[in-house]
């Protein structure tokens, strides 16, 4: 089994600025867009912990808090949360910046699960997590309340 890998080496931070095309009528950010940069930027923090190709398993929960307007920058960071086997939890923060007075807030966050995928694209168990600090720590806790609720809710496959 590999040595487990610190939470924070999976940190990854993605600004986007807000352009025409990523925005609705309302000059605030698409949902949708919104949702496959978060969906890009867990990846990223997925694989560089595991290493190995993943894939989307499920998104917990996203909510958005306040818009993202054209002009302003969308900063997202994203970090492991905790390792179950192959799957791994991963959060994501995001937040507004305007360009011209440096006021952020938060706007977004959402988790997701993701798998790790073998060379024969079958899933493989990705790295045991060290978590460092308090936060981490917690981090990891709430993960494995949220994926204790989320087998519990499943529903049994049809045969």
């Amino acid at each position: 089994m590999p040595a487990p890998k610190p939470a924070a080496d999976s940190r990854v931070e993605v600004t986007h600025l807000v352009m025409p095309f990523d925005a609705n009528t309302l000059g605030t950010a698409f949902g949708g867009t919104v949702m496959q940069w978060t969906d890009l930027t867990a990846a990223m923090a997925a694989m560089r912990h595991a290493r190995v190709p993943v894939v989307t398993a499920s998104i917990d929960q996203l909510s958005f808090l306040a818009p993202i307007r054209i002009g302003q920058m969308a900063i997202l960071h994203a970090q492991v949360n905790a390792v179950f086997g192959s799957s791994m939890e991963v959060g994501v923060e995001v937040q507004t910046e305007d360009p011209l007075t440096g006021e952020r807030k938060k706007c977004c966050d959402a988790y997701l699960t993701f798998v790790a995928l073998g060379p024969d694209g079958q899933p493989t168990r990705a790295p045991p997590l060290r978590t460092d600090t308090d936060d981490e720590r917690r981090r990891e806790r709430e993960a494995g309340a949220r994926r204790a609720a989320r087998l519990a809710s499943r529903t049994p496959r049809a045969p």
